[in-house]
């Protein structure tokens, strides 16, 4: 996975997040959600990432501090995001969209 890696705060807990700016949808994992406002959604959500489809009912308000500004952005909740180039588990995945 390109990007930029790096960790960001989201209520207070760092997480290891990949700035993607090629990522049409922002994804975080269940660990991260429950710090968040999560929400079901009425129709599973299908999308394609690190070539292989994954499926959500959940969607999260994402809060976070990124460099010390304050963002906030919706975000897909999936079991799995995947690794980065060095083996560290990605916690969230930041869409070209968000980083606006």
């Amino acid at each position: 996975m390109g990007g930029i890696r790096q960790m960001i705060k989201v209520n207070g807990r760092a997480c290891w997040t990949l700035f993607d700016p090629g990522a049409r949808n922002t994804y975080v994992v269940p660990e991260v959600a429950a710090l968040l406002t999560a929400s079901k959604i009425r129709k599973p959500f299908r999308s394609a990432i690190g070539g292989e489809v994954k499926e959500t009912t959940e969607t999260a308000l994402l809060e976070a501090e990124v460099e010390g500004r304050r963002i906030s952005t919706h975000a897909m909740v999936i079991n799995e995001i995947g690794n980065d180039e060095n083996g560290v588990r990605i916690e969230i995945l930041f869409s070209a969209l968000a980083m606006q």
